[in-house]
């Protein structure tokens, strides 16, 4: 692209990382799942294909084979006679549902597997023993005694999700919290939960003692400090991120309902030094700031022994390694302490690494080759998550990395030290106007269930459209609106349908108005030869501004340009073809057709990431080989530069010859009737 070189391009790296976090294995995918986080990192990742090579881009997530999540979904399926295999047969099935789901979707991951299933499972228990070994010999982990529930008439402690109440943080109003996070990701101590009770038996739980093996993140809260300074300071990074981020890395407070403050005054001394700030105007509580995590423990200990309620903030608390659940990734034996699993939170965040050596690994290639994709210095890994697990890869996963430094993962010295992550975080993507969760009380529609009304295509571009990076934002398919009377109602329209009129009315129209004028007065050939300027200026801008889009990730601003750029090619088609035709210019049609075979071509590429098989349709009646269809690599200045010699000469480029009233892109069968 020789004219755009005035313009400062952006820099790509050699080599990188898409990852697509990890759904538990215990249900099929929602749109959520979908929308929120896989399709865009699938886009991306199909960009970086075409731009740095599919050989240069491992796209990984798989199912996450652990958890109590999946401990309460097997037990409550067996219990109600609906299951009757192991629980590894229960995960084996929803990952094959939900790997099938991501196919209907083409969803190209080149890794689609699970932290427990077959050669990445294996590859996976070796990542975490190194792991949680490293951390050791770093003086990073210490073995505490905790709290856990315990439920006396059941005789067993409970997993985190076999215990709910209200989130104990200052300021959420989730009631949907377990033992130790609520459902909106915030940490804290089991002892804090508030009304808890045991979903085996409906009794309210005892506290009974543990060992595990806790990581000091507190440790690092230096560190945090300087990295969030650096991710501030990066235009690129999401706001969300930074906002997320600083709230975990402010001093340990406690808050107390005012109507506490007679009897808090009476025992303030024998709490440990504290700062006491008043209740702000219109606010309930009042705050007690410590100087450090243990401070506010003791303190807590101390309020809770008199009675007092209070609730805690957000702030930097020992994030726990290992659990005393059976099923998980079985925990290495450090200082002979036995029997203990991994929480499958932390090593779901080396996972991809797991994913990333198992993908080389069926290539044939040598085991180190992953430090090529998540140490060196020209590689990057851009991880797709939703807002609600930044805790754990804005917080926690920066603390792990920086913990294995000096010598890395593997000791191998500076070469396996992983760098920092991109993180891509997404707002909510709301049912209507409502969060959806497949364990609340509004349930969201699964992937198989949206393709019984829409192209997998069709969803994919209206996904994308959405904003996800602005704000969270409603998705609203007609046919599960819950007014009944909207669904069969023509004055209402689709939201989903937006961009899909743009695939199934603009963009087909120029593609097969190309094909038919080609067959009809070109001998089934595609004319050769120099674009008219405009054409040419208009297809760079175009180039340039996508690829500065893509580069912060801003899909929906990406999906704006698309539908600006086909919806003015195809009037350039049309208002060029009707100019020709009055004036009966042989030239001026052939040279109309050239242009118009170009900006086809453009247009493919900058929608290849976003609806992909419509447009490696068109390539493949274009007659171009896809490798070289879909590469950044060319200067763009005519279609002759994909032909060889011999076409070249003649003029002209064969192409196949499209059926009659033939669709690249159809709309479902469901909208026909």
């Amino acid at each position: 692209m020789s004219d755009l070189n005035s313009r400062k391009r952006v820099e790509w790296p050699a080599r990188a990382v898409v990852t697509a976090g990890m759904p538990y294995g215990n249900k099929p995918l929602h749109f959520g799942h979908i929308g929120g986080v896989f399709v865009p990192a699938d886009a991306f990742a199909r960009f970086l294909r075409d731009r740095i090579g599919a050989e240069n881009v491992r796209f990984v997530s798989g199912t996450d084979c652990f958890g109590s999540p999946i401990n309460e979904g097997y037990r409550k399926l067996v219990e109600a006679g609906e299951f009757s295999g192991t629980i590894a047969d229960y995960v084996l099935a929803n990952h094959e549902r939900q790997k099938a789901t991501l196919e209907a979707f083409q969803v190209s991951l080149d890794i689609y597997e699970g932290s427990g299933i077959g050669h990445a499972g294996d590859v996976h228990q070796m990542i975490t023993d190194q792991f949680i070994e490293r951390l050791h010999e770093s003086g990073h982990l210490k073995l505490d005694s905790t709290l856990q529930f315990y439920d006396a008439e059941a005789d067993t402690f409970l997993n985190g999700r076999q215990v709910q109440g209200r989130c104990p943080v200052q300021g959420c109003k989730s009631e949907h919290a377990y033992a130790d996070e609520c459902d909106l990701g915030h940490q804290y101590a089991p002892v804090d939960l508030i009304k808890p009770v045991s979903t085996l038996t409906g009794t309210v739980p005892e506290m009974r003692p543990v060992e595990n093996w806790y990581f000091d993140l507190p440790g690092f809260e230096d560190f945090l400090k300087a990295h969030v300074e650096q991710l501030r300071a990066d235009p690129e990074v999401r706001p969300v991120v930074v906002k997320a981020i600083e709230e975990f890395l402010a001093p340990p407070v406690i808050f107390v309902k005012n109507e506490h403050l007679d009897e808090y005054e009476a025992l303030a001394d024998s709490l440990p030094p504290h700062r006491f700030r008043e209740a702000e105007k219109g606010k309930q509580s009042f705050e007690i700031e410590f100087s450090d995590i243990e401070a506010r423990d003791a303190a807590r200990a101390v309020l809770a022994a008199a009675g007092i309620r209070f609730r805690t903030s957000k702030t930097l608390v020992p994030f726990r390694i290992t659990g005393n659940i059976e099923w998980g990734v079985a925990a290495p034996v450090i200082d002979d302490v036995e029997g203990l699993t991994v929480w499958c939170w932390p090593e779901s965040l080396w996972a991809p690494i797991s994913f990333t050596i198992t993908v080389n690994d069926e290539r044939g290639l040598p085991r180190t080759s992953w430090r090529d994709f998540w140490c060196s210095d020209d590689a990057r890994v851009y991880q797709f998550i939703g807002q609600d697990n930044l805790y754990f890869y804005g917080v926690a996963q920066p603390a792990l990395w920086e913990a294995l430094r000096p010598g890395g993962l593997f000791e191998e010295g500076p070469d396996s030290q992983m760098r920092q992550t991109t993180l891509i975080a997404n707002h909510h993507m709301l049912f209507g106007k409502k969060k959806a969760s497949s364990s609340g009380a509004v349930k969201p529609p699964t992937g198989e269930q949206l393709l019984e009304h829409y192209t997998p295509e069709q969803l994919r571009a209206h996904f994308l459209a959405l904003g996800l990076d602005q704000k969270s934002v409603g998705f609203s398919p007609k046919p599960f609106d819950p007014d009944e009377a909207k669904r069969d109602d023509p004055r209402y329209a689709d939201p989903v349908l937006k961009e899909g009129a743009l695939l199934t009315n603009v963009f087909n129209r120029l593609a097969r108005s190309c094909f038919y004028e080609a067959g009809k007065n070109f001998d089934g050939c595609m004319p050769l030869g120099l674009v008219t300027s405009e054409v040419r200026r208009r297809a760079f801008e175009a180039l340039l501004d996508y690829e500065e889009r893509m580069h912060k990730v801003e899909l929906h601003r990406v999906m704006s340009l698309c539908d600006e750029f086909i919806r003015w090619s195809n009037k350039w088609w049309a208002d060029g073809i009707k100019r020709a035709e009055e004036a009966d210019d042989a030239a001026a049609r052939r040279q109309v057709l050239v242009d118009s075979f170009y900006l086809l071509r453009v247009a493919c590429l900058l929608m290849h990431p976003i609806v992909p098989a419509g447009c490696e349709k068109i390539c493949d009646y274009m007659s171009f080989d896809f490798a070289d269809f879909f590469s950044w690599n060319y200067d763009f200045d005519s279609n002759e530069e994909l032909c060889p010699a011999m076409e070249i000469d003649a003029g002209a480029h064969r192409i196949h010859e499209l059926p009659p009233r033939f669709d690249f892109f159809r709309k479902h069968e469901s909208q026909y009737k």
